[in-house]
């Protein structure tokens, strides 16, 4: 089936998709009451406004507005053109549609070169993959995977590869295959020698490991050497590009993404090396950061899926302080955290090859830390309670992290074993607690003071709709579900019901889509809609409380209240050109427009 799909199976395949299960594979939603509720996808938030109706299969976010349906999701989630969508959707509704792929001037907001790029890297992919498994060039490699604990199937399903040693393997290949050398360059894939226009292979000689983005698409590779000389790094990583940046990209999150919302948990690694070595395991959860630390986007994008969080870096003194960094940082955005800690200096890597997979998952995964109780553990490292200073800042150290943070059970526990690892009495520690907390309010309520006037203007820009702006969604949503208002409309003098142009732009592809439909459906007609901003003004008109039995005087009290406004600016308007013509002493004029301003008020009166 080649070109439009037809209407009864995309019907069938948005039946078959409840809104609450694909969006939950995207992210994570709360039930209250009737509705789910989790933190928008689509602008940054603290406090979930996001929306799912069950009942009505929609999404809405009372924040930025956006909204939809099932398809229309996937398509702003995924950056995807609707037959994308409904493709996607259908296989995972089990119904495979045999179209051709979107023209990419259907595609959104990912331009023609970043699809090219990705579209080399997994063809880089394949070829690398290709001489691991069918070369004699790629066979000690893959013995040395296998070695490791690396089964076929790993490798095939991650789609690790091997490098040839040639200078330009990869790259002669591209060319051939008909790519634009200077921009795959750009992409991190080759190398454009300085002064030349010659191009060489990025990695040579190494073992490949794929990184995808959450859609599942090679961004960037990360290669391995056999054997380590000390003249070159163990891992060579590809550059930023435009399709890879290393403070957005969590590895294996697409993979780990049913897995995580499954176990309501996400294992946090350091390393992709140690998120396969899990995967080996069976631990499907697991995610890693790409040679960076944690940052604000990769936070974002876990506290979207999941609230509890497990912390399991490596167990030295670098992956130790790592660990701090990280569960602080997610603490304060409040998500729950456990810290995982390795004996031995350890990476997960070392200790499941070591220990095998289910001593690291029942020793190590199943017995985290509390984060109180690792930062009690990170302070007490290197001091020696033989000296005051040593105790002293300890004791500060942990009550620092008690204060604001913990529940009165927790906050005498922890206090009862500071005094037993210090010999300080718990008076004196309650004391000193209840001094700091009492420093943070102080503290808290001066912050609170500087930042109330730059608050301000974001209150007032979330001013109430005015009677024109009302009348409006009110009007449009009587249209949405019936088409007479719209013939009503068109039969009328007023060929223009709305007064903003957005909603003039929504009335014009209603008009086109009730020609080819022929019947009211807002969310077939959401789909159809290539604006984001257009979807959002349907949306909005959709949720809006309407008496079907009052139709006809809800729309005629719309459309009046529309056209008193129209007549009001146009009030304003002429007022302001009889001052202008009063100033340039045109009195002639200015009669004629006075004139003219009291026969729009005789008929702004008569409506």
């Amino acid at each position: 089936m080649a070109g439009k799909i037809p209407e009864e199976v995309i019907e069938q395949i948005r039946t078959q998709s409840d809104i609450v299960d694909v969006i939950s594979e995207y992210m994570q939603l709360t039930k209250r009451g009737r509705n789910w509720f989790g933190l928008c996808p689509f602008h940054g938030e603290q406090t979930p406004s996001f929306s799912v109706s069950i009942d009505k299969q929609i999404f809405h976010c009372f924040g930025c507005g956006a909204g939809g349906n099932a398809i229309t999701f996937v398509m702003d989630i995924e950056n995807i053109s609707f037959p994308d969508a409904v493709v996607k959707l259908g296989e995972r509704a089990g119904i495979h549609l045999d179209i051709q792929p979107s023209m990419p001037e259907l595609m959104k907001t990912v331009s023609k070169t970043e699809e090219r790029m990705k579209e080399a890297h997994a063809f880089a992919a394949d070829f690398f993959q290709h001489l691991l498994l069918n070369t004699e060039d790629g066979e000690e490699a893959l013995n040395y995977l296998l070695e490791r604990g690396f089964t076929r199937e790993l490798i095939e399903s991650n789609n690790i590869g091997w490098s040839l040693q040639s200078f330009d393997a990869l790259t002669i290949l591209l060319e051939r295959k008909g790519y634009n050398l200077q921009e795959i360059s750009e992409s991190g894939l080759i190398i454009k020698r300085e002064g030349e226009e010659r191009y060489f292979d990025r990695f040579r000689g190494r073992i490949m490991f794929p990184i995808r983005d959450e859609n599942g698409k090679i961004i960037a590779f990360s290669g391995r050497i056999l054997s380590s000389t000390g003249e070159e790094a163990k891992y060579l990583n590809s550059p930023e590009s435009p399709i890879f940046h290393k403070s957005e990209v969590l590895y294996n999150l697409d993979r780990a993404r049913t897995s995580v919302r499954k176990n309501r948990q996400v294992i946090l690694m350091e390393g992709f090396m140690d998120v396969l070595a899990a995967s080996s395991a069976g631990i499907t959860n697991a995610v890693a950061t790409m040679g960076t630390s944690l940052t604000s986007q990769h936070i974002t994008k876990l506290k979207r899926l999941v609230e509890q969080v497990t912390i399991c870096y490596d167990g030295d003194h670098a992956g130790f302080d790592a660990a701090k960094r990280a569960a602080e940082l997610l603490q304060a955005e409040r998500m729950n955290v456990n810290i995982a800690v390795l004996p031995d200096k350890l990476d997960p890597d070392e200790y499941i090859r070591s220990q095998g997979g289910q001593a690291f998952k029942e020793q190590i995964l199943e017995n985290p830390h509390a984060y109180i109780a690792f930062m009690m553990m990170h302070a007490r490292r290197n001091k020696n309670f033989q000296f005051e200073n040593d105790t002293l800042q300890y004791i500060q150290e942990v009550l620092e992290q008690l204060v604001g943070r913990s529940s009165p059970v927790e906050r005498d526990l922890y206090i009862r074993q500071l005094s037993n690892e210090t010999n300080v009495s718990e008076e004196a520690i309650y004391a000193q607690f209840r001094k700091l907390e009492a420093s943070k309010v102080r503290s808290v309520k001066t912050e609170v003071q500087k930042q109330a006037l730059p608050l301000m203007p974001v209150t007032q820009q979330q001013k109430p709709m005015d009677a024109a702006e009302r009348a409006e969604r009110l009007l449009l949503a009587h249209m949405l579900h019936n088409i007479d208002v719209v013939d009503r409309v068109l039969r009328s003098e007023q060929k223009e019901p709305f007064v903003r142009d957005a909603y003039m732009a929504v009335f014009v592809r209603l008009i086109g889509f009730y020609e080819e439909f022929g019947h009211p459906d807002y969310q077939r007609f959401v789909e159809v809609l290539d604006d984001p901003e257009l979807r959002k003004i349907v949306m909005e008109a959709s949720l809006v409380e309407r008496d079907p039995d009052q139709a006809e005087a809800e729309v005629t009290d719309s459309l009046r209240q529309l056209q008193k406004y129209r007549i009001e600016q146009e009030i304003n308007e002429k007022m302001h050109e009889s001052k202008e013509a009063e100033k340039m002493h045109e009195y002639a004029r200015a009669l004629e427009i006075a004139q003219q301003i009291i026969h729009l008020r005789k008929s702004l009166s008569a409506i």
